[in-house]
């Protein structure tokens, strides 16, 4: 018996408490209905104070201020784009630099490739803070799509990848948002546009790879490279509520921080008890990365639900995440034929389609919320795969996961 796996059954016997962490979830699921509107009146108030009348116009000088007050959360943002993402994926041993540096340079490009992109089509000034904070979004769904295929391209392939993955991007934005067809369509905090499109373009990005890097070397991690994907996964939950706030109406950016905290409070906690329930102790995997699956899934209903609603939710998102990376990734990666590198599809793809659906919730438009989600998974899976082929053009990296083929010692 290895040295792991006897770690492994040491664990399983002295720390999985099943009744104390059964007894835990449901306490927790408890706390959440216990913010419920309809059960606390506190809430219901509080709600109605923090949310004022749901639209409301602004002066030229209160503009100016809030478009500030922007600008502020727009910097958080890029925190957590190079610092949050750029970290998170340093969990590969031996490939810190290459992880950095290709959060660094897809960052730079579609930033002003979508920005460019936006002038040309006519609609807004593309020099607009709003533009500026959509801009980022594109960037945080390609860094959502680089974790699947990280480890197993060239520099040079990220470059391109940016650079093909932003017009994909923006034709679904514009469609699904602009176009008039999903008049309806509820997804202010990205969880569909901006985290499930780039998770399942990364899956289509992978699809049928496998076989190409079937003799590399395997994805790696030890004690100081999951220290840094641990400080990139705490710098995103803290910033997390700058992005689901970041273009919502002034009156409820309050409101939206505190229902995204509640979320990633209730994923945290779930993924802690399931991660000891599946595994029999903590696995580092799920808590830098199923931790924030709360952020993911209350993005579509940020501005919208309540506190307590808001916990469930990220409750439902920790539980299906930690299942995801602990039972379903294996499948997933069977059913494409290809290697998903940071789980994306664990944390970002699926978490991103129950924040979708848990919509409905409030929308009660069932028929568009779905259409949506389906246009959105359809357009990203092809497109991704399409790219993938064109990138592939470019070569294979020699040094799969590692930072020796690119960078001097």
């Amino acid at each position: 018996m290895s040295k792991h796996q006897g770690e492994g059954t040491l664990c399983d016997h002295n720390t999985k408490n099943v009744p104390f962490l059964l007894l835990a979830l449901i306490f927790f699921v408890f706390l959440g209905i216990a913010f419920l509107p309809s059960i606390n009146e506190g809430v219901a108030e509080g709600m109605a104070a923090l949310s004022g009348g749901g639209e409301s116009t602004l002066t030229a000088e209160a503009q100016t201020i809030f478009d500030t007050l922007q600008y502020g959360r727009s910097i958080h943002v890029l925190a957590m784009l190079l610092l949050g993402f750029g970290f998170l994926m340093c969990f590969v041993r031996g490939h810190g630099f290459s992880s950095i540096t290709a959060t660094l340079l897809v960052v730079s490009v579609s930033i002003p490739v979508y920005m460019l992109i936006k002038g040309l089509e006519g609609e807004g000034s593309p020099l607009s803070i709003e533009t500026f904070l959509f801009a980022e979004f594109c960037a945080a769904s390609l860094l959502i799509t680089i974790g699947a295929p990280l480890g197993r391209l060239k520099m040079d392939q990220y470059l391109l990848l940016g650079v093909l993955f932003v017009p994909v991007y923006f034709f679904n934005e514009w469609l699904v948002l602009e176009s008039g067809k999903y008049a309806g369509f509820l997804d202010t905090g990205g969880s569909v546009l901006i985290h499930a499109f780039g998770a399942y373009f990364g899956l289509g990005f992978v699809a049928t790879t496998a076989k190409k890097f079937a003799k590399c070397p395997s994805c790696e991690s030890d004690p100081i490279s999951n220290q840094f994907c641990l400080l990139g996964s705490l710098i995103l939950w803290v910033f997390w509520p700058s992005f689901t706030s970041a273009i919502v109406a002034p009156d409820r950016v309050v409101l939206t921080a505190v229902n995204t905290v509640f979320a990633l409070c209730g994923a945290t906690i779930a993924t802690y008890i399931f991660t000891k329930l599946i595994r029999g102790h903590i696995d580092i995997e799920d808590i830098a990365n199923a931790a924030l699956a709360g952020g993911v899934a209350i993005g579509s209903t940020c501005d919208m639900g309540n506190p307590g609603m808001s916990m469930l939710i990220g409750i439902a998102a920790g539980i299906l995440s930690t299942c995801g990376f602990a039972l379903i990734a294996p499948k997933v990666q069977t059913l494409i034929k290809g290697t998903d590198t940071c789980g994306v599809h664990n944390l970002h793809g699926m978490p991103g389609l129950l924040g979708g659906l848990s919509a409905i919730i409030i929308t009660g438009n069932a028929g568009i919320q779905l259409l949506g989600i389906v246009t959105t998974v359809v357009i990203a899976f092809v497109g991704g795969r399409i790219v993938g082929l064109l990138v592939g053009l470019l070569g294979t990296k020699t040094a799969t996961y590692s930072d020796v083929d690119e960078f001097a010692e």
